[in-house]
C-alpha cells in the first residue's frame, strides 16, 4: 500500500512537470510569437494625415501674403484691398491662437469619447475653417476661419502623438514618434508648392482636400488600448493588441495585463489639478515639456514658417525668388525631419536636441548678421546674398532633427509680434533674440532633460520621480 501511494504520488508529480514543462512552452511559444508591426505603422501614417492638414492650415497664408498685402484690388485678392502690416501678423497668428485655446479640451474629448472618434471629429470644424477661409470677402471672415483652424490644429497635435504612442511597441515608439513632425512638414510643403502655383481658390480647396483623405483613411483604424482598457473593455483590448501586433489573442494577453495595470494606476484614481505639482515626477514632466517646447516656440520656427516668404522679400533678390527659397527650406525640413525617425532611437534624445540648438544659434545668428549689416550699417550685402537662404537651410536642417520632432503650442506671442519687433528694431535683433533662446535650450538638455531612449513609459515615470530602476 505504501508502495502504490509512493508510485502514485512519483507518478502525479512527473504528470506535473510533464504540464508544467508543456505550460511553459506554450508561454514560451506565445511570448517568442513573431508578430507584425505594419498595421502600427499603417495607423500612424493615417493619423498623421490630420497633422499634415495641420501643417497646411498653419503655413496656409505664407504663399498668399505678400499677394494679399501688396496686390490692388483683383480677383486673386478675395478682399478687394491690401491688407495691412497688422492684419497681416494676424493671419498669421490667428491659428496659433486658436490652437492655444483650443488646447484645453482635446484631452477631455479623447477621455470621453476615444482617441480615434475625436481626430475623426476634427473633420466638421475643419470643413468649417476651410470654407470661411476660402470663401470670405471680408478680413473678419477671413480672421474667424483661420482661429478655427487652430482649434483643429489643437486636436491634430494633441490627439495624434496620444494615439501613436499608445498603440505603439516600446522598441518603435520613438519611431512612430517622429512621424508626427514630418507630417507637419509634408503639409507645409504641399502648401509652399501648391499656393504659388494655383489660383486663391484652387489653393484652399487643395489644401481642404487633406483632411478629407484623413478621415477615409483613418475610419478603419482601431482605437488606442489604452483607452479601452479605461472604459473597462478588457476583450476588446484583447482584440485591438491582436490586430496592432499581428499576434494571436494569447500572444498579447501579458501586454493587456500590464495596460490594465497602468490605467488603474493613472486613470481610476480621483486625479486633481494639484496632482501636478505634489507628485515629483509629474511636476518634473511638466516643467521639462513646458520648457523644451518653449525652447522650440522661441528659437523662431513659427516666425520662420509662417513668415518665410516676407523674410526673403526683404532680405532682397539674389537671382531667385521668394517663392522658390521658401520651397527650397521646406523641402530641407522635410529631409531633416525624416532623418529623425532614422536616428533617434540608435543616438538618443538628449544628443540629437544638442545638435539642433547648437546648429539653430550659429544659423539665427548668421542671419541677424545680415539684416544688421543690410539695414543698420547699411553696408553692401551683394557679396553675401547667399548668407539668408544658406542661414535657413542650417537652421531648419538642425532644428528638424532635433527642436522640431522630439519636444510642440506657445507660438502665439512669438509669431504676432515678430513683425512688431522687425519693424521697430529691424530684422536682426529678432534673429539675436531666438538665437540666444537656442542656446538655453542646449544647457537646458544637458542638466536637466532626461534620456528616454529604449525606455517604457513605466521606466520614464520612475526616473522623473528619482526611483531606482
Amino acid at each position: 500500500m505504501l508502495f502504490s501511494t509512493m508510485t502514485n504520488l512519483i507518478e502525479q508529480s512527473y504528470d506535473d512537470k510533464k504540464i508544467s514543462l508543456i505550460k511553459d512552452t506554450k508561454i514560451e511559444i506565445i511570448d517568442y510569437e513573431k508578430g507584425s508591426k505594419t498595421l502600427q505603422f499603417l495607423a500612424t501614417i493615417a493619423a498623421n494625415i490630420c497633422v499634415m492638414a495641420g501643417g497646411a492650415m498653419i503655413v496656409w497664408s505664407n504663399p498668399v501674403l505678400l499677394m494679399l498685402s501688396e496686390n490692388p484690388a483683383n480677383e486673386e485678392n478675395p478682399l478687394g484691398r491690401p491688407i495691412s502690416a497688422e492684419e497681416t501678423s494676424w493671419i498669421g497668428t490667428l491659428p496659433a491662437t486658436g490652437a492655444l485655446i483650443g488646447s484645453f479640451f482635446p484631452g477631455y474629448f479623447a477621455e470621453r469619447w476615444g482617441r480615434r472618434t475625436t481626430l475623426l471629429a476634427s473633420i466638421i470644424p475643419s470643413m468649417i475653417s476651410w470654407t470661411l477661409t476660402g470663401t470670405g470677402k471680408s478680413i473678419g471672415v477671413l480672421c474667424a476661419g483661420r482661429f478655427i483652424s487652430g482649434l483643429v490644429i489643437a486636436i491634430a497635435f494633441n490627439i495624434t502623438p496620444m494615439y501613436c504612442g499608445e498603440i505603439a511597441e516600446t522598441s518603435i515608439r520613438g519611431v512612430l514618434g517622429a512621424f508626427f513632425q514630418v507630417s507637419i512638414t509634408l503639409g507645409q510643403i504641399f502648401a509652399f508648392i501648391i499656393g504659388p502655383c494655383v489660383s486663391y481658390t484652387h489653393y484652399w480647396i487643395a489644401c481642404a482636400a487633406l483632411p478629407m483623405a484623413f478621415f477615409v483613411l483613418f475610419l478603419p483604424m482601431p482605437e488606442s488600448p489604452h483607452y479601452l482598457a479605461a472604459k473597462g473593455r478588457t476583450e476588446d483590448v484583447i482584440k485591438v493588441l491582436a490586430r496592432l501586433r499581428g499576434k494571436s489573442e494569447d500572444a498579447v494577453q501579458n501586454e493587456a495585463h500590464e495596460i490594465k495595470a497602468y490605467v488603474q494606476k493613472t486613470y481610476f484614481k480621483k486625479a486633481t489639478t494639484m496632482d501636478l505639482f505634489k507628485a515629483k515626477s509629474n511636476l518634473k514632466a511638466l516643467f521639462i515639456t513646458c520648457a523644451l517646447v518653449t525652447f522650440q516656440e522661441i528659437s523662431g520656427i513659427g516666425v520662420v514658417i509662417s513668415y518665410s516668404g516676407l523674410i526673403f522679400a526683404s532680405a532682397g533678390n539674389f537671382g531667385i525668388s521668394a517663392s522658390l527659397e521658401t520651397i527650397i527650406v521646406g523641402v530641407v525640413q522635410l529631409i531633416g525631419s525624416c532623418v529623425n525617425p532614422l536616428i533617434v532611437d540608435q543616438l538618443g534624445r538628449k544628443i540629437l536636441l544638442i545638435i539642433s540648438g547648437t546648429g539653430s544659434a550659429l544659423s539665427l545668428g548668421a542671419l541677424g548678421l545680415f539684416f544688421y549689416l543690410k539695414d543698420v550699417a547699411k553696408s553692401d550685402v551683394s557679396g553675401i546674398g547667399w548668407l539668408p537662404l544658406t542661414s535657413m537651410i542650417i537652421y531648419i536642417a538642425t532644428y528638424s532633427v532635433g527642436l522640431g520632432p522630439l519636444p510642440w503650442t506657445i507660438t502665439v506671442v512669438v509669431s504676432k509680434y515678430f513683425i512688431n519687433i522687425a519693424t521697430a528694431f529691424g530684422h536682426y535683433s529678432a534673429f539675436w533674440i531666438f538665437s540666444c533662446f537656442c542656446i538655453l535650450s542646449i544647457f537646458f538638455t544637458i542638466f536637466v532633460v532626461p534620456e528616454t531612449k529604449g525606455k517604457s513609459l513605466q521606466e520614464i515615470q520612475n526616473e522623473l520621480s528619482g526611483k531606482a530602476h
